[in-house]
């Protein structure tokens, strides 16, 4: 597994490198839905995505905008687009509005690659029929996630929202995340809320509730609250197969805060509670409401991956 680029840019890439510095203005679209995707000539044949649309000012990206993208690819480079070539309107012609581009680009630096990339890739952008490629794109850098293609210089954009301007911030944030996402004890992607048990102490306000959690990976997550008398509650997130009542909740934009905040759902699911009775149930579903407020809500200012709307019983704790 790579690791995120410390070392300074070499004129061949490999997944060492840093980040050029950013262009004096962001990646310009119109308000319009934009549809990207990447590719190599004579290489994919997908349709491209719609992407949301960049201004000129550089978003301010939350940590779940970029760990959205940073956690799901396993390419993330930084590149210039350098020419454009409008395609024809032919049989994978862009959709009504729009104008289908193969763009070459200059890849800066790459962020995370185990394979690396050549120093040019290519991909198609569709825009809008007012936007001029060459003055809205050319030269500006922006930041790809994605996933190599079958041959050197083959990149398939990971999703409709994969890519972003370059800028000092967004870059830092990008590459710190990065580092969070393939470290050895990474947090893993919650899959489910498995199950919830609830004790009453000996003395009256003393309650402990746990709640286990299925990963991706199958490493074990747990979740507990522990009310005393006169005293805040206590709530812990643990990484492993014992609860750990040491344990704390996480700090908000961290790799683990990312997972709970923004892979859970808000309500305790019901079949998680089907083992304990009326009153218990109903605390630990409480229990499970106030670790989800702690956590807080997980902020967007991009659409989620999957978009529409969320299923109570899925991950979907989206702000």
């Amino acid at each position: 597994m790579s690791t995120p680029a410390q070392a300074p840019m070499m004129s061949h890439l490999s997944p060492s490198g840093t980040l050029a510095p950013a262009g004096r203005r962001a990646l310009r679209f119109a308000a319009a839905a934009t549809l990207i995707s990447l590719s190599v000539s004579g290489g994919y044949s997908q349709t491209p995505t719609p992407a949301t649309a960049i201004t000129e000012t550089a978003s301010p990206f939350t940590y779940a905008d970029v760990a959205d993208l940073a956690s799901r690819a396993n390419l993330i480079a930084v590149a210039r687009p350098r020419s454009f070539a409008k395609l024809p309107p032919n049989g994978a012609s862009a959709p009504a509005g729009m104008q289908r581009f193969y763009v070459d680009a200059q890849v800066d630096s790459l962020i995370r690659g185990d394979a690396g990339l050549p120093p040019r890739i290519a991909f198609l952008i569709d825009l809008p029929l007012d936007v001029k490629p060459s003055r809205a794109l050319k030269g500006r850098p922006f930041i790809l996630f994605g996933h190599p293609g079958a041959r050197p210089g083959d990149v398939q954009l990971l999703s409709s929202s994969a890519l972003l301007p370059s800028t000092p911030a967004t870059d830092a944030r990008v590459r710190a995340i990065t580092a969070e996402v393939v470290a050895p004890d990474a947090a893993p992607e919650i899959v489910r809320v498995v199950e919830a048990f609830h004790v009453e102490g000996t003395v009256a306000g003393e309650s402990e509730t746990q709640i286990f959690l299925a990963t991706k990976s199958g490493r074990p997550v747990s979740l507990s609250i522990i009310r005393r008398p006169s005293e805040e509650p206590r709530f812990g997130a643990a990484l492993g197969e014992i609860v750990d009542e040491a344990a704390n909740a996480p700090p908000r934009d961290t790799l683990l805060w990312y997972r709970l905040a923004c892979g859970l759902p808000p309500a305790l699911p019901h079949g998680a509670a089907s083992k304990l009775d009326g009153a218990a149930a109903q605390a630990a579903a409480a229990d499970y409401r106030s670790f989800i407020d702690r956590l807080g809500p997980c902020t967007r200012t991009r659409a989620a991956p999957g978009g529409g709307a969320p299923d109570p019983d899925a991950p979907a704790n989206a702000g």
